[in-house]
């Protein structure tokens, strides 16, 4: 593909804005990086809601949903079968007639493209966010059905995405644990990339901070996030006894993270907001003292970046790809997963220190953010839509 022609690019994922989780936010911001830089995007997702297979135009690109079903065990969760995913691809790819198809995932949307781009000799990017064992909440089944689940997933992973001329994951730990479990050789980490300004406090700005210490947490309320473990911290602490919980973003936990902030006798203190504008949310993350990411199933962290960006201390889990967004004692501090007493003892580090020393960690964890800069990651995703290889990609 020449290097100054615009390309025709298709996305295919399985979930999409007006989705909210990390995958959606980064296809869509993928999407109007490359409608920027003025290419033609195209995105193939799951259907949103009931309904035929249809077609959407929006500012960043031309949506076409694929008819898919409610999950019964997840508030929000699409499913496309199969068989209609290959044929609505095939449809899809005729149609568009891509340069290069980017898959998000090796599941349903995601696996019929590749396999249709794959007959049709159109090169293939895939990206991995997702870890098998991120299905484990709903799936009802007991724990040794599930880790087969996972192994199989893995496998499948590793059997599709390895048609691809590249494969992408968010993380170096991300990245190693796709060699180990679904055997990709090669796999280039590539951060989703932040636009760190847009988080900044502008030079006349300024956000009143909230009347009591706050703890911020962002994101889907979710069983593997383990909001619950945060809310039993809050109760714990000891220095900042008075602390405040705001909790931003919506799922189907939120009635029984309500009932678990009532049983701790600390539910005049945890402030579920709900869904929020994106002006809301930056407003959140600036009047925040401490940001806090409880997960342990995250490839990345979105959530975490901006929390970063808005020069926030953090306090995340020591699970999966968080170690790498912490420097202890620096920026923030990293807590035992699922220990409420020393997640406690973490938040009351942060909200006793001085304003300055505060500060300090805020401006250490913005220069962490500002390394994983958006306009570098979709610089790279040009350059491999346009032939570039893992060779030349991978840092030596």
């Amino acid at each position: 593909m020449p290097g100054s022609e615009p390309l025709r690019i298709l996305i295919a994922a399985d979930t999409y804005p007006p989705d909210v989780n990390g995958a959606a936010v980064f296809c869509f911001r993928l999407a109007s990086a490359m409608h920027e830089r003025g290419h033609e995007v195209h995105i193939a997702a799951a259907g949103y809601e009931d309904g035929p297979s249809s077609v959407e135009q929006r500012p960043e690109a031309r949506v076409h949903r694929v008819a898919s079903h409610a999950v019964p065990t997840h508030e929000s969760m699409r499913l496309c079968l199969p068989w209609r995913a290959s044929r609505e691809l095939a449809r899809i790819i005729d149609e568009v007639r891509p340069d290069v198809v980017h898959a998000q995932c090796h599941y349903m949307i995601g696996q019929a493209a590749i396999n249709q781009a794959k007959k049709r000799g159109i090169r293939i990017v895939a990206t991995n966010h997702f870890m098998p064992e991120n299905l484990d909440p709903f799936l009802p089944f007991p724990r040794w059905f599930k880790k087969i689940v996972a192994r199989n997933s893995w496998r499948d992973m590793g059997k599709i995405m390895g048609k691809a001329d590249v494969v992408t994951t968010p993380t170096p730990l991300a990245a190693q644990a796709m060699r180990e479990h679904a055997r990709l050789d090669e796999v280039l980490a590539l951060s989703n990339g932040i636009d760190s300004a847009q988080y900044e406090l502008g030079p006349d700005e300024t956000v009143p901070r909230r009347d009591a210490p706050t703890v911020l947490f962002v994101g889907r309320l979710a069983v593997e996030k383990n909001i619950d473990v945060l809310i039993d911290a809050l109760a714990r602490m000891r220095t900042t006894p008075e602390a405040h919980l705001e909790i931003v973003g919506g799922g189907e936990q939120r009635p029984v993270l309500e009932q678990r902030a009532e049983e701790r006798g600390v539910a005049h203190r945890v402030h579920f907001r709900g869904h929020v504008t994106d002006d809301e949310l930056r407003t959140s993350y600036l009047a925040a003292d401490v940001f806090c990411q409880p997960g342990t199933a995250e490839l990345q962290s979105l959530v975490t970046l901006e929390a970063l960006s808005a020069s926030r201390p953090v306090v995340l889990a020591d699970a999966m790809a968080l170690p790498h967004l912490v420097d202890d004692g620096v920026n923030g501090y990293l807590f035992d997963p699922g220990n409420a007493d020393d997640l406690a003892s973490k938040l009351d580090a942060v909200l006793a220190a001085s304003e300055e020393e505060r500060a300090a960690m805020g401006a250490a964890g913005h220069e962490k953010a500002v390394r994983h800069s958006k306009e570098k990651t979709m610089s790279t995703f040009e350059a491999i839509y346009r032939g570039a290889e893992f060779d030349e990609l991978a840092p030596r």
